[in-house]
């Protein structure tokens, strides 16, 4: 097999950015609300017809008792405090910042463009193309495949990564997949196919990914978890290689196994039941503690198994770029990775500033953390997401 490098990578984001304190003034607003309508609705005797609607963490069950239903439970507040130690998350990048705050709304506010205009995700796509494209030190006519890895896409048809390719004045072909927040490893596994197939010499991969707009903004379990952001990926047959920093690409491994505990189901049958339209679990839900419980050690297994196969010991690892979902998970899986407590460059986190980007997320990690390793050194791409899916690449510096 012909060899193949990661050359180089870029990224973007929007100009609109929230704190944890600015969300969780405008979230305990919103519950401030949200109480005195239950309050009022309970002195007037329409308990009943209250307009509230909690997460499933905060309901409780009615039952008719002696004394009649038993109310619905206050809403709780949120706090900056709570996120950080939950998450890790500082801060986001978000599409539409005064929409989401509006207490009233609550959602970004964005308009549907024209159709003689590029989309959102064009735009952020092509940003972050250009700064990859640049870092690889090549142009866009060197390009033969353009991949579109994203876990949403603005619509259905033309694909996203057509008029991606058409912006950026790219030949060849394109074409769009989805691998929820796993997608970018999916991804280089499918360039580096292409690439060795014989059928491209250069890929360019795009995730972008507008995870705010499928947030559920009133749920404290949830409601600080995403940002926006579109990273960018050049992967390219060795002997063309032109960047400063490649990485070959020792291996690659994907691995699915069926789970609802993520899960979004909005999509083209939504608009058919109009009851159910507006419903919660058309935005992002998950089980946040089976989530955590049963990702951990079957990332760790898959990678494990992954080094094994490939005859790498794990203390041959440099670097690890784990998908930023959670600085708890990733601080528990690099352990059973590495068999000890990781140093922060051994697996560094972003979630700080870019909070849960889904695709994006470990590429930015490596984006930002990777320059420094020398010549020979092995670190591990791995990303993991809803489905449940997991991609981990294995990479050498050259």
């Amino acid at each position: 097999m012909k060899p193949v490098v990661l050359s180089a990578t870029g990224y973007s984001v929007p100009d609109h950015s929230i704190t944890n304190q600015e969300l969780v003034t405008s979230f305990n607003q919103y519950v401030d609300l949200q109480n005195q309508k239950m309050r009022t609705n309970q002195l007037s005797g329409n308990a009943e017809n209250t307009t509230i609607q909690p997460p499933e963490s905060q309901k409780t069950i009615k039952a008719l008792g002696p004394i009649g239903p038993e109310p619905i439970q206050p809403l709780l507040y949120s706090s900056a405090e709570f996120i950080k130690k939950a998450s890790g998350i500082e801060h986001r990048y978000v599409i539409d910042k005064e929409g989401i705050l509006d207490i009233q709304h609550m959602r970004p506010r964005i308009q549907q463009r024209p159709d003689h205009l590029p989309s959102i995700q064009c735009e952020l796509a092509t940003k972050a193309a250009i700064d990859a494209l640049a870092r690889a030190n090549i142009s866009h006519k060197e390009v033969d495949f353009l991949l579109v890895a994203s876990s949403v896409t603005e619509r259905s048809y033309p694909a996203m990564s057509i008029e991606i390719q058409h912006a950026l004045g790219i030949e060849g072909f394109a074409f769009d997949m989805n691998a929820a927040c796993a997608s970018a490893t999916f991804g280089i596994q499918t360039a580096l196919h292409t690439i060795q197939q014989g059928n491209a010499r250069t890929v360019l991969m795009v995730n972008p990914e507008i995870c705010s707009a499928h947030v559920n903004f009133k749920d404290r379990d949830s409601h600080f978890i995403f940002g926006d952001a579109c990273t960018a990926v050049v992967i390219q047959a060795e002997e063309y290689c032109k960047s400063q920093h490649p990485f070959r690409i020792l291996g690659s491994q994907l691995q699915t196994q069926f789970s609802n505990n993520i899960r979004n189901n909005f999509g083209i049958l939504t608009p058919l039941d109009s009851a159910n339209r507006d419903s919660r679990d058309k935005q992002f839900m998950q089980q946040g503690r089976k989530v955590f419980k049963e990702v951990i050690p079957w990332v760790s297994e898959v990678v494990l198994n992954h080094l094994e196969k490939k005859g790498i010991d794990r203390k041959q690892l440099k670097r690890l770029w784990l998908h930023q979902a959670n600085a708890n998970m990733n601080r528990l899986i690099a352990t059973k990775i590495l068999e000890r407590e990781p140093e922060f460059l051994e697996a560094p986190t972003i979630l700080e500033e870019f909070a849960n980007t889904s695709s994006p997320g470990s590429i930015i990690a490596f984006h930002k953390y990777h320059e420094d390793l020398r010549s020979k050194d092995i670190g591990l791409l791995c990303a993991f997401g809803a489905g449940y899916s997991v991609g981990n690449i294995i990479l050498q510096k050259l």
